[in-house]
């Protein structure tokens, strides 16, 4: 079933069930345009075989960066960024696929050398080592309302351009995710307290969103299915989420989990306990994280779901899907090194390549030191610094570099964000 279309409510239909999944690129100017190099990347991608391409983060304010080099859409653009952004849609649909941006804003895990003092539903600052991200400044309900306004800017301004559809990033500890969150939204107005009050923002944003792209254009959201920390968002609240929006016409709903400080998301030890959740576990192979959140919500919904996390064997995807836990597979880091990885699949490759396997930083007899809380950290964002080393050689050079080692990746990375911000502040 790797191969079947999918046609989701809104009427559009994905080639087939396997997705290239959000990765952050880095690749846009100092000032957040799109660039030859993300066309090449893109380009790779669609050639790749994908029924559907998501963008990295797209983001609504620029003093809001996942990260350096992010792709901003802040405002209606300018003939230069429609025409940046028309050549990226076409470099990305050339397969005949489909390329969907995901649309984000960071809030408190913007990093201070970006924002020192960044807006977030609360002033709750990240429990992370370090001192890399600052206590954040809670949002007025009339900047609120901006930022709605700015989604549904920055969704037509990609439906313009050519994109086929766009995703609303509410997981992974970003903007939306710290209003959903109890842990960051400490609000006692009608963006907080209550479930439905958290999920106020989100609701808002995908009606404005819906409002300026029609009835027919793909509209997708990306929902942790629980934070995994204590008193944090849970599966109960994920599964009533979802249930509003597809009450609210979303086309298709990505499944994750975690956050900067658990996450979940890369198969990484967070730093402190995983909250458990009370899901059973499914039939699924383990490979595939949040698989048995997406089945036990499948009892629950009739949405498409989009399931993302650790699949590597084309037998966990056709087991997902088959056994409907998920109609789209979603696909990460071995797309950064085999970008034509959909093809592989789809024409009977059993099993991804596992690179995560052999990034530790930290040798084996070196172990004791993974209980230290900043060099677990630093092991696992130098392992995640060599798959943005493949993306940025793939962009630049059109191959890449597996030869890269970790530490050496994640000095690089380091370098080039230092140059992207010195170049952005002149």
């Amino acid at each position: 079933m790797l191969e079947s279309p999918l046609t989701l409510p809104c009427g559009a239909t994905l080639p087939n069930r396997l997705a290239k999944a959000a990765m952050t690129e880095g690749l846009a100017t100092p000032d957040g345009i799109p660039t030859a190099q993300l066309e090449r990347l893109y380009g790779l991608w669609s050639d790749g075989g994908a029924g559907l391409l998501i963008t990295g983060n797209v983001i609504v304010d620029r003093d809001h960066l996942e990260r350096p080099g992010n792709v901003v859409i802040d405002r209606v653009p300018d003939a230069a960024m429609a025409a940046a952004l028309a050549g990226w849609a076409r470099a990305g649909t050339r397969g005949g696929n489909h390329l969907w941006a995901q649309i984000s804003h960071g809030g408190r895990q913007v990093q201070k050398t970006v924002n020192p003092a960044p807006k977030s539903a609360s002033a709750v600052q990240l429990a992370l080592p370090g001192g890399q991200f600052g206590k954040p400044v809670p949002l007025t309900t009339a900047e609120i309302g901006d930022l709605v306004a700015r989604w549904a800017i920055a969704a037509k301004a990609c439906q313009d351009a050519g994109f086929t559809g766009v995703q609303i990033h509410a997981a992974h500890g970003y903007l939306v995710s710290q209003f959903l969150s109890p842990r960051s939204n400490h609000r006692t107005d009608d963006y907080g307290g209550s479930l439905e009050n958290r999920a106020r923002f989100l609701l808002e944003i995908v009606a404005a969103v819906r409002a300026a792209v029609g009835p027919a254009f793909p509209v997708a959201v990306k929902l942790n299915s629980a934070d995994f920390q204590k008193g944090g968002f849970d599966f109960a609240d994920s599964l009533t989420v979802v249930k509003w929006l597809e009450a609210a016409s979303v086309d298709l709903i990505e499944i994750s989990g975690g956050t900067y400080e658990q996450p979940k998301l890369l198969g990484i030890e967070g730093m402190e306990a995983v909250e458990q959740q009370n899901v059973a576990p499914s039939t699924a192979a383990r490979e595939a994280y949040f698989v048995d959140f997406a089945q036990a919500m499948q009892a629950e919904v009739s949405i498409p779901l989009m399931v993302t996390g650790g699949f590597r064997s084309r037998a966990a995807m056709a087991q997902a899907i088959e056994g409907g836990a998920a109609d789209v597979i979603g696909i990460g880091r071995p797309m950064c090194v085999m970008t034509d990885a959909p093809r592989r699949l789809i024409e009977g490759l059993a099993q991804l390549p596992r690179y995560e396997d052999r990034l530790e930083v930290i040798p084996g007899w070196l172990g004791f030191l993974k209980r230290l809380q900043l060099m677990k950290a630093i092991n696992g964002f130098a392992g995640m610094a060599w798959f943005y080393e493949q993306l940025w050689s793939l962009g630049h050079e059109g191959h890449t570099n597996e030869a890269a080692v970790p530490f050496k990746s994640f000095m690089a990375l380091d370098k080039r964000n230092r140059a992207i911000l010195a170049a952005r502040s002149r």
